[in-house]
């Protein structure tokens, strides 16, 4: 069956007549993706959080000169945030990614199931614990868990960026469930077949 055709369950602009920026930008997305991500869409009842949001999403995830973290790393801590919240937008849509990144369609499926079942670095491990319990269990959170970071090489940057992405993640899932936002069909199919990943990417 099927996921419905809708993108979210507000009414959104037209998607014809959008500022010139925004149109600027959907045609970046077409060129380098190949689609124009449902969640941009969404943001187009507010241009000016289109453009907030998309200024801090590429900051917090494609940057490579002040961030410890690679692509990949980023990407399953998304997959795993967004499974501890259940959020089906998020899984697909970053799902793909850490199967282009890697490489690997299963590392992708277990990352969206149960990332403890993926027999990752010790380093991948920590992060993606940490994570999880910051999601479920914020809380719980503790001079523990930061050291178990620093222990497995990660420096006090590299912390912040790990809090800072497990947040934005369960910010948006939280958007996402409210707007009961749908995932890009297309991105179903991408990156199913063993070796069609990048070791980068966008």
């Amino acid at each position: 069956m099927p996921q419905p055709e809708h993108v979210v369950r507000i009414a959104l602009p037209d998607q014809r007549a959008l500022p010139p920026e925004i149109d600027a930008y959907f045609a970046k997305c077409r060129d380098k993706l190949g689609l124009v991500p449902n969640v941009l869409r969404a943001y187009t009842v507010n241009p000016a959080k289109f453009e907030a949001f998309a200024r801090f999403y590429n900051q917090l995830m494609l940057d490579t000169e002040t961030c410890g973290l690679s692509k990949l790393e980023r990407e399953m801590i998304a997959v795993v945030v967004s499974s501890a919240n259940r959020c089906y937008y998020c899984l697909v849509a970053h799902g793909q990614a850490v199967r282009q990144l890697s490489g690997d369609a299963e590392l992708g499926e277990m990352m969206v199931m149960n990332y403890r079942v993926a027999e990752l670095p010790s380093r991948q491990r920590a992060i993606l614990d940490f994570a999880w319990k910051l999601t479920l269990h914020p809380h719980d959170i503790g001079e523990a868990d930061r050291q178990r970071l620093r222990d497995e090489g990660l420096s006090e940057r590299d912390i912040f960026d790990v809090c800072d992405v497990a947040a934005f993640f369960n910010y948006t899932n939280r958007v996402a469930h409210g707007l009961d936002m749908l995932p890009n069909r297309a991105y179903h199919a991408m990156d199913r077949a063993e070796g069609d990943g990048e070791d980068e990417g966008g």
